[in-house]
């Protein structure tokens, strides 16, 4: 994810707008091609996001990621979008906060209890010393369920929290991982040095956090053009006037790349927004594909 992320800050990369397409009531098919075309593959995620929560533990994203060589044209892979998917976003997420939130961070908060919570704990473990992980969700009793089964998974203290505001109280790392389109996460919530992770509302019409939470902090973004177009607190923010929207946002191929800043101080509030890229499906494919190969 590092390296796909700095090739599509520095032009590397090539990508179309993801398309998509209204299927009905809580129904959307959407396509992302791309290509990473100096790892030598280029390809697409085609895939449906149905609002199926009267099904517990079916994925919401089920489609594929077709993969093609970029020297002779060939179809060299096609993977489960499910899984690609879950893959991707938390080791993005899990990049993005090892570069951002403070070294010793050991205090998590999630809001939200599905697949992609679940994935997110896992990865970010692997960057952070983790020592207490505080859950919350709309229904209490998932919640629980929810920490009691990633308390055996991960080896962890996974504590179900039925106030939000409780749950963030004191948290260096935050996720936001909901299908929420209004803000279940408030800026003045959040303690001097946290990390949020903006990971769950990918569409313009939708806002996990209140805009305060871009003016707040150093928001950081996958892409300016993605941000501009699908970040829907960055969007309500320009629109209440707390940021100017002509002002240069940092994107977190530059961070990684170390030609523009992260975290400065301590006390820094940092805010990553995931809204997802082709190219991030395609690395982790052609990924895969190269550890089978």
């Amino acid at each position: 994810m590092r390296r796909a992320m700095i090739a599509l800050s520095a032009g590397e990369t090539r990508q179309l707008p993801r398309s998509i397409i209204p299927i009905g009531a809580g129904r959307l098919f959407g396509q992302m091609p791309g290509a990473l075309l100096q790892d030598g593959y280029f390809g697409a995620k085609l895939v449906s996001v149905f609002d199926d929560a009267d099904q517990p533990g079916r994925s919401a994203h089920l489609g594929v990621v077709v993969l093609f060589d970029a020297g002779d044209g060939q179809v060299i892979c096609v993977a489960d979008a499910s899984a690609i998917t879950l893959i991707r976003t938390a080791a993005a997420t899990a990049a993005a906060t090892d570069v951002l939130a403070a070294p010793d961070a050991e205090r998590l908060t999630i809001l939200g209890y599905g697949h992609q919570a679940g994935a997110h704990i896992e990865a970010l473990a692997r960057v952070r010393p983790l020592r207490e992980v505080r859950v919350w969700g709309r229904s209490f009793e998932r919640a629980q369920a929810f920490g009691a089964m990633m308390s055996r998974k991960a080896g962890l203290s996974v504590t179900a929290v039925a106030d939000p505001q409780e749950a963030v109280a004191s948290a260096q790392i935050v996720c936001t991982l909901t299908g929420a389109v209004e803000p279940v996460l408030f800026a003045d919530w959040l303690s001097p040095g946290a990390h949020v992770n903006l990971v769950g509302a990918s569409l313009a019409s939708a806002a996990e956090a209140d805009a305060a939470i871009v003016a707040v902090g150093r928001y950081v973004v996958e892409s300016r053009e993605s941000a501009r177009t699908g970040a829907g607190e960055f969007l309500r923010a320009i629109a209440d006037g707390l940021v100017d929207p002509d002002d240069a946002i940092t994107e977190i191929g530059e961070v990684f790349a170390g030609t523009r800043p992260g975290r400065q101080a301590t006390s820094d509030i940092t805010v990553y927004k995931s809204i997802g890229h082709a190219v991030q499906d395609l690395a982790a494919a052609a990924y895969l594909y190269e550890q089978l190969r």
